[in-house]
């Protein structure tokens, strides 16, 4: 989930209505790319080291990683490199073909061996005007795939030498077309997906140049590594913030039929990069959403969840359940919702933390829902967990179970109107032991999440039977967290921690007694 600061990303759980604002969550996770992804996953941008033909050289295995003493004589073999591969170009006689081919092999050898390969040297001698002249129409495959390689390693490098390809672009898109072979047209798939992994302008650019259409028609066949590294570049391509890629996608016939197809595959590398396909679709196309909905996707991706241990696969579809789940909690079929929830209970409990973050949001989606799926999640063996996760979790985790026990405390807010508070809910979960956890949110210097802590000691005050919610709140010392907001600068907390300190522990607090 997108590590956001901003609250009107969030779902107040206590106060908002969801439709509105789970959409606009559901698009902000699309915009940022989680932490977790980075690191995990290394997604953005890939450097090729063994080619779409599974060609490898020798010397790669033993010296992949360069010291950084060697840099230098990497960059001067670089800029010769790229030397020879323009007297190789100009060379019209005998075997012309074959020295391009050499000489382009020795270049990608070189860009593709060290962790930090030296694109600057080969771009300050000129690679990429070679490379585009290598990669014309009517030359040899050979020829054609060495040259996409070497643009692809560029691409992977830094902003600025991404950059650098934008000559080279509008012969990478016209490669994906089915009049190239299938390791030519996966190799400039690559350099695009690199390329698009570098931020919106670029993928703004390869958007008007026409890259999508037959990207998306990559992931057509049944081809698995083809599909793989078509998927990975679509997903890269439509990511956004724009939804306009997205809705774009949408509109390739058989698209959607592909994704659903290959969804059901037993290789879990290829589905794992379709699901990141289906999380930005369905944070950021609506008609997608639904379509994909009426497919029987979410059934899909739930059986995917429960089968699956690869935690590069769960993490898109975690994210894709959350966003579909989303769009409309109370429209979601009962029986799929228990489905999801025992499933969510299995990520909950999983070491990762980036599963448990993700799982906390998907309920706290559903839990917003109706009452009936409040009641649902109340009465399973997630309780517990969430309860346990409260005091015991990382923060980022603790504010995701907060909206998550406090969504089920409260019916689904309708307008302007104060949500009636589910009495037997907000009693089971404070008798167990939640309120300290809901306490030290109120005092983190995280605005949201000090928010979401006096929403639910108002609901405690409030709600508790027998006036006992004060009494609780006191003994928490939750009169000294919210006494911290009687200066404060946001407005709106210091209001609410003035009223109800003033109402429920005013003159009058304790003369009974």
């Amino acid at each position: 989930m997108a590590d956001d600061g901003s609250a009107s990303n969030r779902r107040d759980p206590i106060k908002s209505s969801v439709g509105n604002v789970a959409g606009q969550r559901r698009r902000q996770q699309a915009v940022t790319v989680a932490k977790e992804r980075r690191e995990l996953l290394v997604r953005a941008k890939r450097l090729c080291r063994v080619g779409t033909n599974g060609d490898v050289e020798d010397d790669l295995v033993e010296n992949e990683m360069m010291i950084d003493e060697e840099q230098p004589i990497l960059e001067a073999q670089a800029s010769k490199s790229v030397e020879e591969l323009k007297s190789a170009v100009q060379y019209q006689g005998k075997g012309a073909m074959q020295k391009r081919v050499t000489a382009l092999r020795e270049l990608r050898r070189l860009l593709s061996k060290s962790e930090f390969p030296p694109v600057e040297a080969a771009l300050s001698a000129g690679a990429i005007p070679l490379l585009v002249q290598c990669l014309s129409f009517g030359s040899p495959d050979e020829q054609l795939l060495e040259s996409a390689w070497c643009l692809t390693n560029i691409a992977a490098g830094k902003p600025e030498e991404t950059k650098a390809l934008l000559p080279a672009l509008p012969l990478l898109i016209a490669h994906l077309g089915e009049k190239s072979s299938a390791p030519v047209a996966e190799q400039c798939a690559w350099a695009i997906g690199n390329v698009a992994g570098e931020g919106e302008d670029l993928r703004n650019v390869l958007l008007s140049q026409g890259a999508l259409p037959p990207l998306a028609r990559m992931i057509f066949p049944d081809k698995g590594s083809t599909v793989r590294t078509a998927a990975w570049a679509l997903s890269n391509l439509i990511k956004g913030p724009e939804s306009k890629a997205a809705a774009q996608l949408v509109k390739v016939d058989g698209i959607l039929d592909a994704i659903l197809r290959h969804l059901k595959k037993t290789d879990e590398e290829t589905v794992t990069e379709i699901a990141w396909i289906i999380v930005y679709l369905s944070a950021l196309s609506d008609i997608a959403t639904s379509m994909l909905l009426k497919g029987g996707i979410l059934q899909l991706l739930i059986e995917r969840l429960a089968n699956s241990n690869s935690l590069q696969l769960l993490i898109p579809v975690l994210r894709s359940v959350g966003n579909f789940v989303a769009v409309d909690p109370k429209a979601i079929l009962t029986i799929l919702i228990q489905s999801i929830i025992g499933v969510l209970a299995k990520c909950l409990r999983s070491e990762h933390r980036v599963l448990k973050k993700e799982a906390a949001w998907v309920l706290s989606n559903i839990a917003a829902g109706s009452i009936e799926h409040k009641r649902m999640i109340h009465s399973t063996e997630v309780m517990p967990l969430l309860l346990r996760l409260l005091s015991t979790s990382p923060f980022d985790i603790r504010k995701e179970v907060a909206y998550v026990l406090g969504n089920l405390c409260v019916e689904s807010a309708e307008g302007d109107r104060k949500p009636g508070i589910i009495e037997e809910h907000l009693v089971s979960i404070v008798r167990g032991g939640c309120l300290p956890g809901f306490i030290e949110l109120v005092r983190s210097p995280d605005i949201e999440a000090a928010r979401l802590g006096l929403q639910f000691i108002e609901l405690v005050l409030r709600g508790m039977p027998n006036g006992e919610g004060s009494k609780l709140v006191e003994g928490e010392d939750g009169i000294d967290a919210m006494e911290r907001f009687q200066f404060h600068e946001n407005e709106e907390l210091r209001v609410m921690a003035n009223s109800l300190v003033d109402k429920y522990f005013g003159e009058d607090y304790g003369i009974d007694e």
